[in-house]
Formats: structure tokens, sequence, C-alpha cells
């Protein structure tokens, strides 16, 4: 629903990432649809306009694979405000600058390369990225997998000023923390399909399903 955070959690292989990837068009599903408003998007992202490209973006679990070591943050950044809006440069840097201010990051980084940005900042770059385009849902593909434990707070942090600024978001994530504080609903797959969705409270508490109970019990314990 608009303005929710869903956390997708699961087993390695359990096909979360491959839910991630069907919504947003990188792996066009064989069944079914996926919908925006109630409008059904083309399976593939070569079969959406590009105001449909705009509304669902996707946050990549290896931050140095999503961004180019050549180009600055500025560049980065500002790439999908010139694409998705045609600001003039002087626009431009200015929304670069809010963006980075939003994520918290200076605005002078947006003259470095992301080579010289730890994971974690380079993690708040590709959302700062993500919201440039202005979307109505950002979906997170694990994106504190790839990271050092003490720089996973800080990209959580920004995901949780999201989700009270009213972001809608699906969450792919291990961070069960993060999935019982945030979350407005808890999804659990298994093998594929989704066993069971709840609210945080019951789902950690009271997991109706046995799969749920049997992986809660793994990783709480």
């Amino acid at each position: 629903a608009r303005g929710e955070t869903v956390a997708v959690v699961g087993e390695s292989g359990s096909g979360k990432s491959s839910l991630a990837r069907v919504i947003v068009g990188l792996l066009p599903a064989r069944t079914g649809a996926v919908k925006l408003h109630g409008a059904t998007l083309a399976p593939d992202l070569k079969g959406r306009t590009r105001d449909e490209l705009r509304k669902v973006q996707l946050i990549y679990q290896q931050p140095d694979v999503a961004l180019n070591p050549r180009q600055t943050i500025g560049e980065i950044i500002g790439r999908p405000v010139e694409f998705y809006f045609n600001r003039s440069p002087a626009e431009v840097k200015t929304r670069v600058a809010e963006l980075l201010r939003l994520v918290g990051l200076p605005e002078d980084y947006a003259g470095r390369l992301s080579t010289a940005l730890s994971g974690g900042q380079k993690q708040r770059v590709c959302i700062a990225r993500a919201l440039a385009a202005e979307p109505d849902v950002i979906i997170c593909d694990e994106p504190t997998s790839a990271l050092d434990p003490e720089m996973v707070k800080e990209v959580l942090d920004t995901m949780v000023a999201l989700a009270k600024d009213g972001m809608t978001m699906l969450c792919v994530t291990h961070e069960m923390g993060f999935a019982r504080q945030v979350a407005d609903r808890v999804i659990f797959m298994d093998a594929g399909e989704i066993v069971e969705s709840n609210h945080p409270e019951a789902f950690f508490s009271r997991p109706r399903h046995e799969r749920t109970r049997l992986f809660l019990s793994q990783i709480l314990h």
C-alpha cells in the first residue's frame, strides 16, 4: 500500500531477490502480473514507459557493482534528475546537493569518485540515486548484505528515515531488527512462495506457519 514498508524475509534461495527482480522488470515473470496503482506493468524493462521505469526504483545488493567508478557522485545522482525531468545543469546540481543531505552525506561529495567512499557511503549514494527519480516505490534487495557490520547501521538509519517520511518500500532483508521495528508488514518466503504475511509483532511472537517458526528459531536463538 502507499506509504507502507514491507520486509521480505526467508532463507537463502527462497525467492526473495527473484521477487524483487520480477517487480522491477529485470526478471520477467512466467505467470501473473505486476501492478502499480491498478495498472499492469510490462513484465520486461524494455516494455515499460519512461514514467513507469521512474516510478519503481531498485537499490542493489552490491554498491560496488551498481556504481560507475569513473563517474563522480554528482554525475551518478544527477543522471536520473536529468533523464526523467530534463532539468538544467544548475537545477541538477541543486537537486544533487539536496539528495546528498537527505542521505546524510556532505554536499562536497558530489565531486568525488565512488572509489573514494566507504561501503556504507556508496550504498547511501545508491539510495540517493533511487530517490532522484522521485519514485512511487523503492525495492531494496538486501542493501546491507555486502557491507561490513560497522557500516550496516548508517544504511539502515537512512532507510528508517525514509520509512518515517512515508516512502513506499519493499525491502528484502536479513536484518530482523529492521523488519521488527520499522516494517508495517513482514512477508516470509519459502521455496518461491509467500507462506506467511503479518504485522511484525504477530509475525515474530506468534508465527503461524511451521516453516516460519523453524526459520525464526534458527536466527533468533
